[in-house]
């Protein structure tokens, strides 16, 4: 274990954080997304400290922002308080901060709060939106990683189609009723499938001056098929089920640029939109301080070995879609979505018990559950094995799946009956413009 230092330096990190002293070791961890709080959940008996960082003072339920994003769900139904969840354990802290650097002579983390010194430390930072370098999709495009993204996308779909209401520019009202989207993974594919529910479910009938026609929903994808990390069977399955709710579906193209009024793809398409939406990818969040072999600069992950420990350290380690562990069956590291951090989490957690103890860690292996994605009412896929199906079926598996993993009994018992109300009532009831969205002009 790493030494603590001197008192003079314990009285400095103990003024500047607030955090007590302990003859325990420490454990930093920075990031309360699924691998941290998995992480941290096996050790809440064990006599150590934890001090958690996060930008956020809740955990956000990620798969479901999309919800969030077309007015299904309100964001406190897939936020928990970070807090609540480690409020048994005496010796957990939280603080609310962006950590900027890992000084790894010192074993301190310098953060927007001040500094702190670790004994071991645990990167979970997962990943923020690649806009692979084009400036101009950044500072136009809306992204949709965070609660506050996904608030900023539902206020922008209700202005628009609000603004569209009361104009008489048809070029104009076709602009607004354009939405567009970037990327078909899971994120883009259930995201544009609700858009076409919600135009489905609310138009007709909270805007009867609109024509349902006039709303149409485009998904664009640089490969030659939807769900690209999933099998060709759901992903023939996928495009039907899109096509079957109208959305219209562009493969094999490449945007090229976002003005804040048209996007141009490679292949010469030209759409006029005010919400373009950008699902097409994501990179490692890091943290400046790491370098040489721990860094994998292409991938912005840490390389780890298969006890999630960073190369090069012996006392820090990285989880999750940081985290950048080669095997034979990943050559390229694991898949970056919640299974994957989930098991290392608490896979990592069970290693430091025995590590704790003087015993021999146990190196990880991957348990492919599987994969899934719903592209509206009744319709889902589904990857299992050498299972490959979608339909009502996939679309119950996927509700069950999501409620079970949800963090908190009351986000579980108020997404269901959302879900149930949504079902039967063919409605969104979470279409509020509670904080309206403005872009800030340069």
């Amino acid at each position: 274990m790493v030494t603590h230092g001197t008192n003079c330096i314990f009285m400095l990190y103990k003024k500047t954080m607030n955090i007590p002293e302990t003859g325990a070791p420490r454990i930093v961890v920075i990031g309360g997304g699924f691998a941290g709080i998995s992480f941290i959940k096996k050790l809440q008996k064990e006599k150590v400290q934890i001090v958690l960082f996060d930008r956020h003072n809740y955990h956000t339920f990620q798969p479901l922002l999309y919800q969030v994003s077309t007015a299904s769900l309100e964001p406190d139904s897939i936020a928990y308080p970070l807090r609540k969840i480690f409020r048994r354990n005496k010796d957990f802290h939280f603080r609310m901060a962006k950590v900027k650097n890992i000084n790894t002579e010192t074993s301190t983390i310098d953060s927007s709060i001040g500094s702190l010194r670790y004994d071991y430390l645990v990167i979970a930072t997962g990943t923020r939106t690649n806009f692979f370098g084009n400036e101009s999709i950044a500072e136009n495009s809306m992204p949709m990683k965070t609660v506050p993204q996904a608030l900023n996308i539902r206020s922008l779909i209700l202005q628009n189609i609000e603004q569209a209401d009361i104009t008489t520019d048809v070029v104009e009202r076709k602009r607004l009723l354009n939405f567009v989207i970037a990327g078909a993974g899971p994120t883009g594919v259930e995201l544009a499938g609700a858009l076409a529910e919600f135009r489905k479910g609310i138009l007709e009938n909270d805007y009867p001056e609109l024509d349902e026609d006039e709303m149409n929903v485009h998904l664009i994808e640089g490969e030659n098929r939807v769900l690209p990390p999933m099998s060709e069977t759901v992903s023939k399955k996928a495009l039907i089920f899109l096509e079957k709710l109208g959305v219209q579906v562009h493969l094999g193209a490449y945007i090229n640029d976002y003005d804040g009024k048209r996007v141009t793809t490679n292949d010469g398409k030209v759409f006029e939109t005010a919400t373009f939406i950008w699902a097409a990818g994501v990179t490692g969040a890091l943290i400046k301080g790491l370098h040489g072999e721990a860094l994998v600069e292409r991938a912005n992950r840490y390389r780890v070995d298969g006890y999630n420990k960073v190369k090069g350290f012996e006392n820090i380690f990285a989880l999750g879609d940081i985290a950048l562990m080669e095997s034979k069956e990943y050559p390229k590291g694991h898949p970056q979505v919640a299974q994957p951090a989930i098991q290392q989490g608490k896979h990592l957690g069970k290693n430091f018990r025995k590590m704790l103890r003087g015993n021999k860690m146990e190196p990880f292996t991957y348990f492919d559950k599987g994969s899934m994605a719903t592209v509206g009412r009744n319709k889902a896929v589904v990857d299992i094995r050498n299972m490959h199906f979608g339909g009502i079926i996939a679309w119950y598996l996927w509700m069950f799946v999501h409620l079970w993993f949800l963090v908190g009994f009351r986000n579980r018992v108020v997404t269901f009956f959302n879900w149930t109300y949504n079902y039967i009532n063919y409605d969104r009831a979470a279409r509020l413009i509670i904080r309206p969205f403005k872009k800030i002009e340069k």
